[in-house]
């Protein structure tokens, strides 16, 4: 008797309570530190995943369509270059953009499973449910769990596997992050699997202000979302009338940041926490880092983080790039 194993599985790693004790760890240490900060990862409740998807479609947020643009050019070549039994991906979300990669893989006849990981199980499912649809060969591995805390690749992956960072969320961590992540990365890489990175550029940064604070307020009320959230999951009373959204280029560390700027003095007050914070008239709470990078100076990051670059694509415009890197011998 042949027992044939599903085609698409879920495992969820993290722990029921995971997210509420990393959310009010986060709000904690956040709210209390000078300056005062939120991660990103707190926009992305139902509404806030909404807005990003609208911001992608945005004539100003062009990050989404320059990597797209490189993808749809050069998917093959990386499909030919990598000969990838699984596409793993980091922080996959709905997997849409993914589907290039997929169909280039799955053309030249290597590819046998994605694995795709996020923190979002229904994310998860769903994309999973119409992957092993619309690919019936495809064996679709999901994992449920934070890669900031728990980058482990599925076991049972045939190789050679592509891991693949998207959408220049690497430029959401700071240096120290990125390195710590590049080395939990080399640690978890065996000699024949490669990274697919996604980087947006340093360029003008007039283009770089209007793409995180565009003329139609969507970026705006994303940016405002998270005080929402905060009074949802922890009975805040943040009045989100009350902040303004800022986006500013920090020129010294070639990045794009996005704070909530206090209007008036006013004192906040969150009772999961037992919390009560003053804000000045004014004073910035940084909500987001997004980091823009140089070929040199990024090449030899991950050089330091035991990565070696072997291929840098960019779109027409020279605005976003796409790399491939392998392993340091």
């Amino acid at each position: 008797m042949i027992t044939q194993r599903p085609r698409f599985t879920l495992d969820d790693r993290l722990p029921a309570d995971h997210l509420a004790k990393a959310l009010r760890n986060d709000v904690a240490s956040g709210l209390t530190a000078e300056p005062k900060s939120l991660p990103p990862k707190w926009f992305y409740d139902a509404h806030g995943s909404e807005l990003f998807e609208q911001i992608t479609h945005l004539a100003e947020y062009y990050p989404t369509r320059a990597e797209q643009e490189i993808l749809t050019r050069r998917a093959p070549e990386i499909a030919a270059l990598t000969r990838a039994g699984t596409l793993f991906e980091l922080g996959s979300g709905s997997s849409r953009k993914t589907r290039l990669l997929l169909d280039a893989l799955t053309e030249a006849g290597t590819l046998s499973c994605y694995a795709p990981l996020d923190v979002s199980p229904s994310a998860l499912e769903q994309a999973g449910a119409a992957l092993v649809r619309d690919y019936p060969s495809l064996r679709v591995t999901a994992t449920v769990t934070d890669f900031e805390s728990d980058l482990t690749l599925p076991p049972d992956a045939p190789g050679p596997r592509l891991v693949a960072f998207l959408g220049s969320t690497i430029g959401n961590l700071d240096p120290q992050q990125r390195a710590a992540f590049y080395r939990s990365l080399r640690r978890t890489l065996s000699a024949d699997d490669v990274l697919l990175l996604g980087a947006d550029l340093v360029k003008d940064p007039e283009i770089l202000v209007r793409a995180y604070d565009d003329g139609e307020g969507v970026t705006a009320e994303f940016n405002k979302n998270v005080l929402s959230v905060l009074d949802r999951e922890l009975d805040a009373d943040f009045d989100v009338d009350a902040f303004a959204h800022v986006a500013l280029w920090n020129e010294q560390q070639e990045r794009i940041e996005m704070h909530l700027r206090s209007l008036r003095a006013q004192t906040v007050k969150v009772p999961a926490l037992d919390l009560s914070v003053d804000f000045a008239a004014d004073e910035l709470m940084r909500t987001e880092i997004s980091c823009k990078f140089r070929r040199e100076s990024l090449t030899a990051e991950l050089a330091a983080g035991g990565l070696t670059v072997r291929h840098w694509w960019t779109d027409e415009a020279d605005r976003f790039a796409l790399l491939l890197a392998v392993p340091s011998r």
